[in-house]
């Protein structure tokens, strides 16, 4: 076994010398990844068409591969285009250069306005960038430098991938690369020089002439001609000239109904600076030939005025302070405060002297109160509830934070019937500038879950978020909230119905503090109704049964029911006991009066016999030309209760309630009584109204279906209708028979009230007093989102920008799907809030451009219609060319606007040097010379772009003639050049 080892041993100490190095592994996995991408071979693509890479789709596919442990990142860059036909194409494709060298010469995409840098150096098409995949490494030394080219020239050749392969190299900043293409003989090298400052001999195009054809170094005389294309970028900066139109709200002024410039409902719109930074007017002579032009240190022929293409782009501000954008926004910070209203305001504003502070239960005691005297006008004087007296009392004027004169406004704002000289009905108030109800923008209610915009909870978001911009802030929203707050139960306890809101049950497609104020609205028209009653039931003494006054069926009550003397007595016992009973409820009366009212005062049990001599009450109208089943009498509908309305809240808590009944037999049969009690008022006033009626009769007046009638021939043989229930109305223990049962013959006037208007009115007005300024917000915020996007239609529509009309629709959609959850997700909500600012922003730079390119003053209308298209281009596109260049209507008031500006610069560099008139006579020369020389009316160019082409055998004479381009950029504190030099390795 020792001989054995001993060979193994030697084994491990031989040296691999195949091993591959780190290196090779490199070149390998770039291989690899170009192999993934089947980037072999050479893709022939059609001839780019104009704008293709501005207008085109470029996509990008990513990979990661490591050189030892440094990691870099392989993107694929490439012009999205339609496949072509191979057919025909294979015999040439040995003889043709691969499709970026033909790029190189391509005119049609000279200087894109947005493309990847190598785009708008090279004109390529497709190319892969191998880069440090951190974005803080870099690779610095010229030897790793070096290594990488190698590396990707021997991947190029292993592979015969023609797509060009760019390496970057420096800081991610200075944006160098250096790369190669290879195809069938040819190669082309792509190299760049970078500098800080443009070195003099270099600043002109004679300079670079020369060091592009030093660079090429062909070996023939004369050398082909150099085609140049060339762009000069002005930059107008001072718009001063133009004031911005946006005038900013004046937060002193209350005049007529308004604050701070605008009208309470009114929400602010515009930027407070001017959205337009800067407009660059880029100046481009796109075919030149060496020797027609001159432009050296000395003169230049590029006069900007005289330049073939105009083509104009504008830098927005970054982020401009917006109004409406900023409103919403400060509205949406009170939802992350956390105190109350009582921190905010100070407890003792609340106090009473010498009492405790008021609570629910002192809210309660008020039953026991006689009733306040009903005011049928209100005043803005005594529109407030007496505590804001002793509010006041503990609080000085002067500490309040909203002065009476803006408080008066907005309550008058939300209250107009305050002032009108009509008693207080319950109309929903209408305002002239809202849209129709049946529109679009009206029930975008319905989608945000937030309001109608003509109602009281809309204007009150919107009052909120101005005082909470102007007013005070938070301090102030608490006190208008609480302001509010009494303002309602002072209505609550006068019996004043709320103005702003949609009669009837809570409408849950509203937002939850709608609801709430629909529900103290449904309370205060019960308990109006019910006061009302009583007066009316006391002054009508001719009336037998005067809980039926002014219903429709009265004089359908039968002569029949005037009967003795004694049993008049009784009737009119009844309905005085019931009267002096009742103070604040309508509780049913006891048994044993309720029995001495119905003419049973042996006790005896009211079965059907004795049902039918009962005297019948709260009938409506008669019920066609049905009878009672037993004694042939008219059927007559009765006066019922209405359901009691639900807020969702409620309706949630009752949900849940049902829900943990459990499935026991217990459990639902609880749940089914709980469901029934409007069932169960219902017979009750149908057996008031039709004394002697059965179960049967009810089902057919209730329920038609469940009372099933057929056609059967009677011992006579004649056909006649029988009738009998439902298989559900027999089951055993049904609920239905079961209420029938218990339901005893008690009209609606006198039962026990479903809907107990008094507690449901101090639950709301108990919710409304805890809201936290917090809570306020989050209730409101989709009724100020939605006012929001109307504020912006409305503008847009001023405007009609079809890109603006698209947002506004993804943003109502997006707003939609937010909203409808309950407590939707603060980022969410932050999202929509900035498009709406960015929406705003675009409709200002519409007015910016609009204003400063005179659109208004336009007196053709063939130029104010060009005008219009061009602002709405410059708004959508990122570069607009401008027809006619400087000679055209757009042209020409380009011109003037840098010819404005270059004065008010001369004239303050003037002024800071206090130079005498003489001088600046002589230094402006004759009318002609400033005339001639029109250049001085621009500035200098901020940036000076030369693309230079040709096509030269390299490196012999006898080589293949092969593109090369040379692209240069001089700005003031930038020099580029980028330069792309082919030549024959088949032919050297």
């Amino acid at each position: 076994m020792a001989a054995d080892s001993e060979p193994e041993s030697e084994v491990f100490e031989i040296t691999d010398f195949t091993t591959a190095s780190e290196w090779e592994r490199f070149i390998s996995k770039v291989e690899e990844v170009l192999n993934d991408w089947k980037l072999i071979g050479n893709s022939l693509g059609k001839p780019l068409e104009k704008g293709i890479f501005t207008s085109g789709t470029w996509e990008e596919k990513s990979d990661e591969i490591s050189f030892a442990d440094f990691k870099f990142s392989v993107t694929h860059h490439y012009l999205v285009q339609e496949s072509t036909d191979k057919e025909g194409k294979d015999e040439l494709l040995e003889d043709v250069i691969p499709q970026s060298m033909q790029d190189l010469l391509g005119m049609n995409n000279d200087f894109p306005p947005r493309a990847h840098c190598l785009v708008r150096w090279y004109g390529l098409r497709e190319f892969v960038v191998i880069a440090p995949a951190a974005h803080s490494d870099a690779v610095l030394s010229e030897s790793k430098c070096n290594l990488l080219l190698s590396s990707v020239s021997i991947a190029l050749g292993n592979t015969g991938c023609q797509v060009p392969l760019f390496v970057q190299i420096h800081h991610k900043w200075r944006r160098m690369y250096v790369g190669e293409c290879q195809g069938p003989g040819v190669r082309t090298d792509f190299e760049m020089v970078h500098l800080r400052k443009v070195p003099n001999q270099y600043t002109h195009l004679s300079g670079l002439l020369d060091i592009f054809k030093s660079k090429i170094g062909c070996p023939l005389t004369p050398l082909p001609p150099v085609s140049i294309a060339i762009r000069f970028t002005y930059v107008l900066q001072d718009w001063q000239q133009y004031f911005w139109p946006q005038q900013p709200p004046d937060i002193d002024a209350l005049v007529g109904g308004e604050v701070g410039g605008l009208e309470f409902g009114k929400l602010p719109f515009g930027a407070c600076e001017d959205p337009i930074s800067e407009l660059h007017l880029a100046t481009t002579w796109p075919h030149l030939t060496e020797g027609i032009i001159v432009d050296n240190d000395v003169y230049s022929d590029l006069d900007p005025i005289q330049a073939p293409h105009w083509s104009v782009r504008v830098r927005k501000a970054e982020n401009p302070q917006c109004l409406l954008g900023d409103f919403v926004t400060e509205f949406f910070k009170i939802c992350r405060r956390k105190e109350s209203t009582d921190e905010i305001l100070g407890r003792s504003a609340f106090e009473e002297e010498g009492k405790e502070t008021a609570d629910i239960t002192h809210a309660l005691s008020k039953l026991t109160e006689p009733a306040s005297v009903p005011i049928h006008k209100l005043s803005v004087s005594n529109m407030v509830h007496t505590a804001k007296k002793k509010i006041r009392k503990h609080r000085g004027v002067e500490e309040s934070p909203l002065n009476n004169d803006v408080l008066n406004t907005i309550l008058l704002f939300l209250f107009p019937d305050a002032v009108s000289e009509k008693p207080l009905d319950g109309t929903t108030s209408t305002d002239n500038n809202n849209p129709p109800s049946e529109s679009e923008d009206y029930n975008l209610y319905n989608q945000f879950k937030s309001a109608p915009s003509d109602s009281l909870t809309y204007k009150l978001a919107l009052c909120l978020c101005m005082i909470n911009f102007y007013h005070g802030g938070l301090k102030g929203v608490a006190h208008l909230w609480q302001e509010f707050v009494l303002e309602m139960r002072f209505r609550w306890e006068n019996n004043f119905l709320i103005p702003g809101l949609a009669s009837g049950p809570p409408d849950l497609r509203c937002c939850l503090l709608h609801q709430k104020l629909q529900m103290l609205n449904c309370c205060i028209e019960r308990k109006k109704a019910r006061d009302e009653g009583k007066k009316t039931s006391a002054s009508d003494v001719t009336n037998i049964y005067p809980g039926d006054a002014g219903k429709a069926g009265d004089h359908l009550v039968p002569d029949n029911l005037k009967e003795t003397d004694k049993e008049k007595g009784e009737v009119g016992k009844s309905w005085d006991s019931w009267s002096d009973s009742e103070e604040e409820f309508f509780e049913c009366l006891s048994d044993t009066e309720e029995l001495k009212g119905n003419g049973q005062e042996s006790g005896k049990k009211g079965g059907p016999k004795e049902m039918a001599n009962l005297r019948p009450e709260g009938r409506l109208y008669q019920h066609g030309k049905l009878t009672l089943l037993h004694n042939g009498e008219p059927l007559y509908i009765p006066v019922t209760q209405e359901p009691a309305p639900m807020t969702e809240d409620l309706l949630e808590e009752q949900s849940e309630v049902l829900a943990k009944l459990g499935t026991s037999a217990e459990g639902a049969h609880l749940r089914a009584r709980m469901q029934s009690a409007c069932l169960l008022s219902d017979m009750e006033s149908f057996k008031a109204a039709n004394p002697g009626c059965s179960l049967e009769d009810f089902v057919r007046w209730y329920s038609p279906r469940d009372y099933i009638e057929e056609e059967v021939i009677d011992e006579k043989g004649n056909v006649v209708l029988k009738g009998e229930l439902s298989a559900r109305m027999k089951i055993p223990s049904n609920m239905w028979v079961e209420a029938w049962e218990t339901a005893k013959p008690i009209p609606a006037r006198r039962q026990r009230r479903l809907f107990d208007d008094t507690r449901e009115a101090e639950k709301v007005l108990h919710y409304l007093a805890i809201q936290k300024p917090a809570d306020l917000a989050r209730h409101l915020l989709p009724c100020v989102i939605h006012a929001a996007v109307l504020k912006v239609k409305e503008e847009e529509s001023l405007e009609n920008i079809s890109s603006v009309k698209k947002i506004i629709k993804q943003i109502i959609s997006h707003s939609s799907k937010v909203l409808h959850f309950p407590n939707p997700e603060d980022k969410k909500l932050e999202e929509i809030i900035h498009q709406i600012t960015n929406v705003e922003a675009l409709i200002a730079r519409a007015r910016s451009l609009k204003a400063k390119f005179g659109t208004e003053k336009c007196e053709q209308e063939e130029e104010k219609e060009d005008l219009e298209r061009f602002v709405s281009c410059l708004l959508e596109q990122p570069e607009v060319l401008v027809t006619g260049a400087g000679r055209g209507h757009a042209g020409r008031i380009i011109h003037k606007l840098f010819v404005n500006a270059q004065r008010l610069t001369e004239s303050s560099d003037e002024a800071a040097a206090m130079t005498p008139p003489e001088e600046e006579l002589k230094r402006m020369g004759s009318p002609e010379e400033r005339r001639q020389n029109s250049v001085s009316d621009f500035p200098p160019a901020a940036g000076r772009e030369f693309i230079l082409r040709t096509t030269v055998p390299r490196p012999a004479p006898y080589s293949k003639a092969l593109p090369q381009r040379m692209y240069s950029v001089l700005t003031k504190e930038d020099f580029r050049l980028a330069g792309a030099f082919s030549s024959d390795t088949s032919f050297f």
